[in-house]
């Protein structure tokens, strides 16, 4: 039987607000994202792995991204602790340098000074391939009463319509058109944004981020309903309170925001990526080994740690912000259990750990049904898990994992990373098979994921990461 102890975690001290940033550390100014090498790095895996010992977590990379959009809401400074370096934050530093911020990185903190920002309009290439840089909508127009923005790019996992932000701005007095590929937004009356109603459709994370912000600005109360209720709304509620917003209800279906008419800058320690946490424990899990991760917020993952232990696995908590993932054969047998799992909104099972998920249910016993309801074409990676040998089953957004005794027996192969979840999962399958798996178009994994090679590395994985060398003509 698992094991879970219920420690209330505390939380991460915060700074005293307002910060004025006075720190003269070594520092880069963050002009644009690096340009792309020419020959995509690969992984290659030697397996099957064994894990030991622990890694450090890095800070949430989807909480990241909707905070940097929001210090354009801030005048005078903002200091963000624990960024992760990847290579979407870079994309997203790059495109406040361009409306005219001043960005600076070091040593795992970045300082973001909007009072120089003069440009409304993003006419950038990482605007395209990214969906956090769509965020910077809802401030601009809230704070400069005006927006010109490209639609957003990000992972090819399906339909994700911007219709919700737009109508939500519109409610809130913009005007709104999209020609030509951009998003054209403005206060209706020629000043900012006023207080208004709005039920979302779908409790969207991007949309419920970016009407909160654009919402803290606006003049009046705002109510918006059937929001998101992610650990990442929550975190940038947290940050919008510092910075004097005044929002209730974070975390809950409601919230209520009372616009003021300025924000200023404030201090934020970002809180660890929960998704990386669960991709970590993930490899624990598929490899039948035995690590400890911190810093870890349990509440967080409680879906994965109930999925977990109902597979097999002992979970077990050693101070607040540790954990430790053992599916060693002496505690579980021969193998786990497969489990079924239907993604959904916080506190449900989350899309973005759906992919590891299935790489994992290929090497237990049984049958599992993995159900897809968040986006509608978040399955490409079956295809690329197939090539391993995961037998699979797929009929629209639902999937049959066939387990080790059915059929699954995964081998080493060449397979293409084609997004950011289903990348990493290729990387769980690659540790559980037998022989070399080499992974392409690894640049989507570093979108979201500090360091993967090297902290597998840590672990005691045989993985290297390589740079294919060009053949002369």
């Amino acid at each position: 039987m698992a094991v879970f102890f219920n420690i209330t975690i505390s939380p991460i001290p915060k700074p005293p607000k307002p910060f004025t940033a006075s720190l003269s550390p070594p520092q880069t100014q963050i002009s644009k994202a690096p340009q792309k090498p020419q020959q995509n790095p690969i992984f290659k895996i030697k397996g099957p792995s064994t894990l030991s010992g622990h890694i450090s977590i890095s800070g949430s990379k989807n909480s990241s991204l909707a905070l940097l959009a929001a210090t354009l809401c801030c005048s005078g400074s903002s200091l963000l602790h624990n960024v992760p370096n990847v290579s979407d934050i870079k994309a997203v530093a790059s495109i406040l340098t361009y409306l005219g911020a001043k960005v600076e990185a070091f040593d795992g903190k970045m300082i973001v000074n909007s009072d120089g920002v003069g440009n409304v309009e993003v006419d950038m290439e990482e605007m395209k391939e990214i969906r956090g840089g769509f965020f910077v909508i809802g401030p601009l127009v809230a704070r400069f009463g005006e927006a010109i923005v490209d639609l957003p790019g990000g992972c090819e996992i399906g339909n994700r319509p911007v219709d919700l932000y737009l109508r939500g701005l519109s409610a809130l007095g913009a005007v709104v058109q999209l020609r030509d590929g951009k998003v054209r937004a403005h206060a209706a009356n020629g000043k900012g944004l006023v207080g208004g109603r709005f039920r979302l459709d779908y409790p969207s994370v991007g949309a419920t981020e970016t009407l909160m912000m654009a919402a803290s600005l606006a003049d009046g109360i705002t109510v918006l309903s059937n929001v998101a209720k992610e650990p990442e709304v929550v975190d940038l509620a947290r940050f919008l309170i510092d910075s004097g917003a005044s929002i209730e209800g974070a975390g809950s279906d409601n919230l209520v925001i009372r616009g003021k008419s300025q924000l200023h800058g404030s201090e934020c320690v970002i809180t660890p990526d929960r998704i990386e946490a669960g991709t970590f424990m993930l490899a624990a899990a598929i490899t039948h080994s035995c690590i400890s991760m911190s810093p870890i917020i349990p509440s967080r993952l409680s879906c994965l740690i109930d999925k977990l232990s109902e597979a097999g696995c002992k979970i077990s908590q050693f101070n607040q912000h540790t954990l430790e993932v053992s599916a060693v054969p002496t505690y579980i047998g021969d193998n786990l259990k497969g489990f079924d799992i239907r993604t959904s909104p916080f506190p449900g099972f989350p899309t973005d750990l759906q992919p590891q998920a299935m790489a994992l249910l290929t090497t237990c016993t049984g049958s599992s049904l993995v159900v897809e309801s968040v986006f509608d074409k978040r399955m490409s990676h079956v295809r690329e898990l197939q090539k391993l040998g995961a037998r699979i089953r797929v009929c629209g957004s639902t999937a049959l994992v066939f387990g080790k005794d059915e059929g699954s027996s995964l081998h080493g192969a060449r397979v293409f990373a084609s997004d950011l979840r289903g990348g990493v999962s290729l990387v769980l399958a690659g540790l559980a098979a037998e022989g070399t798996t080499e992974i392409n178009n690894i640049a989507h994994i570093d979108r979201g994921y500090e360091n993967i090679d090297r902290k597998l590395q840590h672990l005691g994985v045989d993985i290297q990461r390589l740079t294919p060398v060009a053949c002369p003509l």
